[in-house]
């Protein structure tokens, strides 16, 4: 309890109170006085003018440290608050404008820091609304201030410095803060009990109601009040004369404390009288005076009287005083109190025997053995064993474990060890488990690349302590989990690739080359190659040395690097204009690719600057120039056809008869042999680059090419280069020659060998604990474990791991438990109360009755030996009873024979009986025959063994088998294996078994496990599935580059948590494109050069003038492979586009002007009307006639768009889905999409016109793309089963868990809901002592006075849901020691019966409701308090003194709530109500509302109703009596009541002489009348609104009137004289009934 208080009176008040009272008001006086009051103003008395100063500004100074300086701004500033000239304020008073300071720079953040101290005691504000005044008023707490103090100091040695300095780096911590004090809090008692029935039946008695405490006073609030309310009450019944006017009942003592029998001498001393004094306290023992110290052991004895081998009890006797008292509480003679039987005076006990403790023991280890953050000290223990079991109501045993603080500081302790997770090593890139259920069946797993997961192991270590030396340092090893479950661990799962075969994505191949050197600047020999390239146009992942070969090449003869290049010009005639000349020439020398090179890189003789040529004279026949060459006719020369070529030209003009004649036919044609090469083509076959090895030839230091930094050795990869021939092979070694060395791959290259990876294993982990308790003697011999983990497998030749991980070793050998038991002896005597005690008390004289006997305990060690009796409490179990109850036989008691053996039974659920009779007189007495006080026959179930197995609860979820651990040594890293989800499993149900009388009993009984077990079966995840790929569609361009795709769709969704479907479309399916590209004509017209012009001439005469000439066109297909063309029929070819087959020609006369062929044209930069373009043509042959000019030599026309002038575009086709490699899954990939080059009108031309254009820049045909990988989620193993959640009963559940490592992204398959499972556990029983309610309050063998109340404690067996269940009794022996146990609760409890007039308390009330101190409705502590409480009830007058005072008491307790108080009022009857306070509950309480807020329960009318025939009305405004009416002043206040016109009154009455004889009062109908009146004033005081409203019908009714009156009536004269004006009757008349 937290304290108690006692209540004298009404008035008088005995208290003892906490302290905190008295302290807060001393911190409230303190508070008002220590406060300062600070001023921002130098304010002088005898002036209007003051100084006001600013804020100091920021520190200035050149340098850092104590020479800086700070200023303000001062200002003079009147009263008023104006501001004025300085020299209006007194220079005396003048403030100052600048300070030295220290500046501060940023170093200095690491010198200074701020300091701050505790928050002191939270105290009253003092100040409220800035003035100086108390709060009188405190609702539910009081608001206080909190300080602290906080300085700038320095880092170093903590030395203060100005504050200015820390507010440079950071804002000045706060110094005050806002509190709460709760408010003094009065004593809340109940509403009163109904009154008590009348103490006497006739005449005068009392009547007493009571009520209780729910509250006590706090902080100094007032005090409880009087819980009892007496009152005299009258029966209606007069008492008879004569009749008895008080009650008598026999009232005894309490018993005396046991003691032994004494001599004679001694007993008298000691003897119990009876005593006719009056009680002077009513609960009051009297005590026996003599000593009782030969009960006590002496504190000298031998070792053995804490450490006893035997217990041995003794047994005394104990007397009470019986007397007789009458109702008015005084003794009478014990003949008025006669009961049948005399009073029981004496009885027998057990001696006292007190608790025996051993000695303490060693001080424990401290619990704290380590400095933390946390600063709350350790503690440490020590115990002692209780030697000696109190009997007898001897004293309890105290304390048995002591606790005291240790290493408070732990200055001088070690650091405390900190945990961490730590990981192994990433384990092997794995891309199994991203494929769904279809795709593992059918992909070959080892083939798989592309990305992929790979997972690790997490443990938890110890991290060692830096503070600890070297040498002392604990290595890091494994710990428990738990101990690093604080935080997070690191991820288990990640993403990986494997690197996939390389895709290349390559451009055609490029014209074959003219026949060169292999090695052009070193040439050697006759023999070279002709070579064609392709380029490299994207690669699916570097390097790109995978990439198939790039370069071929076919051997040729006499190679030529350099060659020269002819420039030529104009045929310059050496006389004349025409006939033999000479043309100049530019002689270069040129490589293969037509740059310049110096003159003597070309071998043969330079061709000559000049070389003769021929003009044509007029007549000569003119000839035009070589045409290209046709291309070759085949790629290669063959042994069945040789490759050819041909070039052409024609005759211009013919010859006059004198002219130089034409060229034979043949000469205007020529074939030379072209491809000449055979058709051989050889290339350069690379092998895979073989493994990195070391090479001892390898210069480290002067390795270049390698960039990379590594502790690892620097090796070479070798691979191996092939000639190859086309179609064939690899050529024999003899002829690797036919392929060129110089584009020969690299057969050797630099690597990085890889590093030699020792395996890394964590030190063992500390042993797993050993029992330290003893062991059965039976029990196997335990063991315990240690184990370690793998953090880094070996690789490439490091060291192997160990093949020890786990090891076991057995415990160190225990002993084995004691083994003691208990050894009685013989029951002693009976022994009863003594001859030499019974005499001088009342009561039976014979030496007869109930007694006690005894016997001794000792304790018996595993040899028999007797031994410490410690030893037996500690391992013997339950101490036998050493003590019951027995009767020396009288000689009016009944005789029975012993009891018959039981009845054999007949089967489970029967009865057994036994049987006794009464002998000699007994048979004839009538006690004796009563079956209750002395029964004959006794019956009890049968004993039954057979047992009921019950089954509890439901069905537990499916649970798969637990996978087999690895044994001990077996443990290796983390295995790769897929944890089986689905399948065949077992679900349990828990199974109870009953006896027959439905007790549980160990479940073992019944079954081996406990469980009913079925099998049961898991549905496996069932992934989405698709179809396989369709057939590729047609290209999406019909001429062009375009898209063709192939889908899946959808065949099955996912079910029961497999993985999701991709992305569908609206058709529920999914595609894949690629890029295509189709041929927009595979047909194209070929044509062959124009014949010769022919003239059809009649007559004569030289052939010339206009003519026809005609061609060959044919109509061919391209092969798409070897590119050769085949004749196919022309309507195969574009008909729109084929070229004519003749044309009209001329051919020039003799005399004409002959003019080359036009050339081409220029190019159109701009395709507008603007833009022209032009070719040109030369002079060949003048004509004879010098008068006649040559036609134009220059020709233009303009640009027109589609027709002579083009605009190209490079069109794009979209973009493939991600291309990944066959093998791969998902990872990074590629993007491609393909382009033409479109002319304006829509053909499709030459890529080089858009390159030309610039159109390709910008664009890129490939980018890299990534797919997402369907990571499907990964769970952790199943945890251990937990320990059950109950130990017994049928709630009980064990489970396990496990933890998200990855969560699902993308397709994979997603985390189950369900991470968690649960299975039931053996029902075993709960045993539970319980304890019965007390008992009545009983007094044996009187009516009144000490009693005693008592309550069993008893076993029961119920199945973990009680006390919602029933539960039943069972041998106590199943819920352990019983005396043990009844020394822990309190068993019997005295108590006190009232006599008839006795003035005694109550019992006690029940414990109110938990309430908290609460400010603003939430509460500012963790634990409330409740309260009970004892009033005093008297029952006679006389007997008022002698009352008790009454008594409450509180106690802490939990889950309070805030409660608030308000009044609460009825409704008014007559002015007047009820009012009451009221809790938040809806309890109605007294205390805890404030008395200033109280609503008034009378209304009275203010200002009074002094007025005659006034009074106040129910409304609370003053109203007249019947027959009157109220006349208001202008205020709405009555002035005075006037009679109403009309209304009979019994009495006449005049206001002006009778105002102050007459007031009759107003009756119940008068004021129902009255409230009828119409006031013009309401009950506010405010005019009522329809007064308002029949003034203005009044005035607007009057002016019509006057208004009607002037109209209608025109008065012929004005009368000169008025008449008196008249009073208004309503104000005339006075109440005379007389007027």
């Amino acid at each position: 309890m937290d304290w108690t208080m006692s209540l004298r009176d009404d008035f008088g008040v005995n208290t003892w109170t906490q302290r905190a009272g008295i302290s807060l008001g001393f911190l409230l006086l303190l508070a008002l006085f220590s406060i300062p009051i600070q001023a921002d103003m130098v304010l002088p008395r005898d002036h209007h003018f003051s100084w006001k100063a600013g804020q100091w500004g920021q520190c200035v100074g050149d340098e850092c440290g104590s020479g800086g300086y700070q200023t303000r701004t001062l200002w003079c500033v009147h009263t008023e608050g104006w501001t004025t000239h300085l020299s209006h304020c007194p220079l005396r008073d003048r403030p100052e404008s600048r300070r030295p300071c220290f500046k501060v720079c940023g170093w200095h953040q690491d010198l200074f820091e701020w300091d701050v101290s505790e928050w002191g005691a939270c105290v009253l504000v003092p100040f409220f609304s800035n003035e100086l005044k108390l709060r009188t008023e405190c609702v539910t707490a009081q608001h206080g201030i909190q300080r602290r103090k906080v300085h700038c100091v320095r880092t170093t040695n903590r030395t203060a410095v100005s504050l200015r300095i820390c507010e440079f780096f950071s804002q000045k911590p706060p110094v005050e803060q806002a509190c709460l004090i709760p408010c003094p809090q009065d004593c809340i008692v109940s509403d009163f009990t109904p009154w008590s029935a009348c103490s006497k039946t006739c005449g005068l008695g009392l009547q007493y109601r009571t009520r209780h405490v729910l509250a006590t006073p706090m902080y100094g609030g007032a005090d409880c009040p009087n819980l009892t309310e007496t009152r005299t009450c009258t029966h209606p019944v007069e008492c008879p004369a004569g009749e008895e006017q008080h009650q008598y009942s026999l009232k005894v003592g309490a018993w005396s404390e046991c003691r032994l029998p004494h001599d004679k001498d001694s007993l008298l001393s000691g003897r119990t009288t009876v005593d006719f004094s009056s009680f002077q306290e009513n609960n009051t023992v009297l005590q026996h005076p003599h000593s009782h110290q030969h009960h006590l052991r002496p504190s000298h004895q031998h070792h053995q009287s804490r450490y006893p081998m035997s217990w041995e009890l003794e047994v005394g006797y104990q007397t009470r005083q019986v007397r007789c008292t009458r109702s008015d509480g005084k003794n009478v003679m014990l003949s008025l109190c006669t009961k049948p039987s005399p009073p029981v005076t004496f009885r027998s006990c057990v001696m006292p025997h007190h608790c025996l403790v051993s000695d303490w023991s060693s001080w424990s280890l401290c619990s704290k053995t380590c400095r933390s953050s946390d600063l709350s000290p350790g503690f440490r223990l020590r115990t002692r064993i209780m030697t000696q079991i109190p009997d007898g109501g001897g004293n309890q045993c105290p304390a048995l474990e002591e606790k005291e603080a240790c290493n408070i500081l732990g200055d001088l302790l070690p650091n405390c060890p900190r945990f961490e997770w730590r990981s192994t090593d990433w384990g092997d890139c794995r891309i199994a488990p991203l494929l769904s259920q279809l795709d593992k069946r059918l992909a070959n797993i080892s083939a798989l690349c592309g990305a992929g997961i790979q997972t690790r192991k997490t443990y938890c270590v110890q991290i060692p302590d830096d503070s600890v030396p070297h040498h002392r340092k604990e290595v890091s090893r494994p710990v428990s989990a738990r101990l690093c479950a604080a935080e997070e661990p690191p991820s288990s799962v990640q993403s990986c690739s494997l690197p996939c075969q390389h895709r290349c994505l390559l451009s055609t191949w490029s014209d074959w080359g003219t026949c060169l050197h292999d090695n052009c600047k070193e040439p050697q020999g006759k023999k070279g190659f002709r070579s064609r390239t392709r380029e490299v146009l994207w690669v699916s992942s570097s390097p790109a040395d995978t990439c198939p070969h790039l370069v071929e090449s076919m051997p040729c003869e006499d190679p030529t690097c350099f060659r020269w290049d002819i420039q030529g010009r104009t045929c310059a005639p050496a006389q004349s204009h025409c006939g033999p000349g000479t043309v100049a020439q530019n002689v270069s020398c040129v490589n293969h690719e037509g740059e310049e090179e110096a003159v003597s890189e070309c071998e043969d003789p330079p061709p000559p600057s000049e070389v003769s040529c021929e003009v044509a004279c007029p007549g000569d026949c003119v000839v035009g120039s070589w045409s290209s060459w046709s291309p070759c006719s085949h790629s290669c020369a063959s042994k069945g056809a040789e490759a050819r070529q041909s070039r052409t030209r024609t005759v211009l003009a013919l010859p006059g008869r004198e002219g130089k004649a034409c060229p034979a036919a043949p000469a205007l044609e020529e074939w030379r042999v072209c491809n000449d090469h055979p058709c051989l083509v050889f290339y350069w076959d690379a092998s895979p680059w073989g493994p990195c090895i070391l090479e001892a030839s390898m210069n480290l230091n002067g390795t270049s090419f390698w960039n990379e930094t590594s502790a690892c050795a620097i090796g070479v990869q070798i691979r191996k280069a092939t000639c190859m021939k086309m179609n064939s092979g690899p050529v024999i070694n003899k002829r690797q020659a036919l392929c060129p060395d110089s584009a020969r791959p690299e057969t050797v290259r630099p690597c990085l060998l890889p590093c030699k990876k020792d395996c890394m294993v964590t030190p063992f982990s500390e042993w797993t604990p050993c029992p330290s308790s003893c062991r059965p003697e039976n029990g196997s011999v335990a063991s315990q474990s240690r184990s370690r983990t793998i953090t880094q497998r070996s690789s490439n030749g490091g060291q192997e791991c160990p093949d020890t991980l786990y090891e076991e070793r057995d415990c160190e050998s225990l002993p084995v438990c004691p083994v003691y038991r208990w050894r009685t002896h013989k029951w002693h005597s009976c022994s009863i109360v003594p001859d030499s005690v019974r005499r001088g008390l009342a009561g039976p004289g014979e030496l007869c009755g109930d007694g006690l006997e005894t016997r001794g305990v000792s304790c018996i060690g595993e040899n028999g030996d007797a031994t410490n009796m410690t030893a037996c409490l500690l391992w013997a179990g339950p101490l036998p009873s050493q003590i019951r109850s027995c009767r020396v036989p009288c000689k009016d008691d009944c005789a029975l024979t012993t009891w018959s053996k039981f009845s054999e039974c007949s089967g489970c659920g029967t009865f057994r009986a036994r049987k006794r009779s009464l002998t000699g007189r007994s048979k004839k007495k009538e006690q004796c025959l009563d079956d209750k006080l002395h029964p004959l026959e006794e019956t009890e179930p049968c004993p039954c063994d057979e047992l009921l197995s019950q089954p509890f609860g439901n069905w537990s979820e499916c649970l798969l088998p637990d996978p087999l651990s690895p044994g001990p040594q077996q443990q290796r890293w983390r295995s790769q294996r897929q944890v089986k989800e689905c399948g065949q499993g077992v679900k349990y149900r828990a199974v109870g078994c009953m006896d027959q009388s439905g007790r549980p009993v160990e479940p073992t009984l019944c079954t081996e496990t406990g469980f009913m077990v079925e099998v049961c079966h898991i549905p496996c995840p069932l992934d989405c599935k698709l179809s396989d790929w369709s057939a590729w569609s047609a290209c999406s361009a019909s001429c062009g580059s375009g898209l063709k795709m192939r889908s899946k769709w959808l065949r099955e969704k996912a079910f029961n948590g497999g993985r999701p479907c991709p992305k569908l479309d609206l058709k529920n399916q999914v595609y894949e494109a690629v890029p295509c590209h189709s041929e927009c004509s595979q047909y194209e017209w070929r044509i062959e050069p124009w014949s010769i012009c022919t003239i059809n001439s009649v007559e004569d005469k030289p052939a010339c003038g206009e003519g026809v000439q005609s061609r060959k066109i044919r109509c061919v297909k391209l092969e798409a492979q070897s590119g050769e063309p085949t004749s196919v029929e022309d309507s195969r070819c574009d008909q729109e586009d084929m070229p004519p087959r003749a044309q009209v020609c001329s051919l020039a006369c003799p005399e004409d002007c002959v003019l080359s062929p036009w050339g081409l044209w220029s190019n159109c930069f701009q395709c507008d009307q603007n833009s022209t373009r032009t070719r040109s043509r030369h002079v060949l042959r003048l004509s004879a006639n010098e008068k006649t000019a040559c036609p134009d030599l220059i020709q233009s026309e303009p640009c027109i768009r589609n027709s002579t002038c083009f605009t190209y575009e490079y069109k794009l086709s979209d973009w493939s889905t991600c291309q990944l490699s066959e093998s791969a899954i998902c990872g990074p990939g590629s993007k491609v999409r393909r382009g033409d080059c479109l002319r304006g009108d829509g053909k499709m031309v030459e890529m080089h016109k858009c390159e030309q254009s610039g159109l390709l820049d910008n664009w890129t045909l490939s980018e890299s793309c990534e797919v997402d990988c369907p990571v499907s989620c990964v769970l952790s193993d199943w945890s251990p089963w937990a320990e059950c959640s109950h130990s017994c009963g049928s709630q009980g559940q064990a489970v396990r868990t496990k933890r998200i490592l990855q969560d699902a992204h993308d397709e994979g398959r997603p985390c189950p809901s369900q991470l968690a499972q649960t299975k039931p556990c053996p029902i075993r029983p709960c045993y539970n002592w319980i304890l019965s309610n007390w008992s009545l309050c009983t007094v044996e063998g009187a009516d009144c006075g000490e009693g005693v109340r008592r309550r069993s404690l008893s076993c029961v067996v119920h199945l973990g849901d009680w006390p919602g269940s029933t539960a039943q009794s069972v041998p106590t022996e199943l819920c352990g020691d019983t005396l043990k146990r009844a020394l822990q609760q309190e068993i019997e409890q005295p108590c006190f019966v009232p006599c008839p007039g006795d003035c005694h308390l109550t019992e006690w009330s029940g414990w109110s409701s938990c309430q908290l101190t609460c400010v603003e409705g939430r509460s500012f502590e963790s634990s409330g308090r409740q309260a009970r409480s004892r009033a005093v009830v008297i029952q006679v007058a006389e007997n008022q003194a002698s009352c008790p005072h009454q008594v409450f008491e509180t106690q802490p307790c939990k889950g309070g709530k805030c409660h608030s108080y308000q009044w609460r009022a009825g409704v008014w009857n007559n002015n007047e109500r009820a009012v009451w306070c009221q809790r938040s509950d809806g309890v109605n309480v007294t205390g805890g509302c404030y008395q200033q807020k109280r609503p008034t329960t009378k209304r009275h009318c203010h200002p009074a109703c002094t007025k005659p025939f006034s009074h106040c009305t129910p409304s609370g405004v003053c109203g007249c009596e019947r027959g009157y009416t109220e006349v208001m002043t202008t205020h709405g206040f009555l002035d005075y009541c006037t009679r109403t016109p009309g209304v009979d009154s019994y009495k006449k009455a005049d206001v002006k002489t009778n105002s102050g004889r007459f007031k009759p009062g107003p009756t119940q109908t008068r004021d129902l009348f009255t409230e009828w009146t119409l006031r013009p004033v309401g009950p506010d005081g405010r005019v009522k609104m329809w007064v308002y409203a029949v003034i203005a019908v009044g005035f607007i009714l009057i002016l019509f009137i006057i208004t009607l009156s002037f109209l209608l009536c025109k008065p012929s004269q004005s009368s000169k004289t008025a008449s008196a004006p008249q009073k208004p009757l309503s104000l005339a008349y006075d109440g005379d009934m007389d007027m």
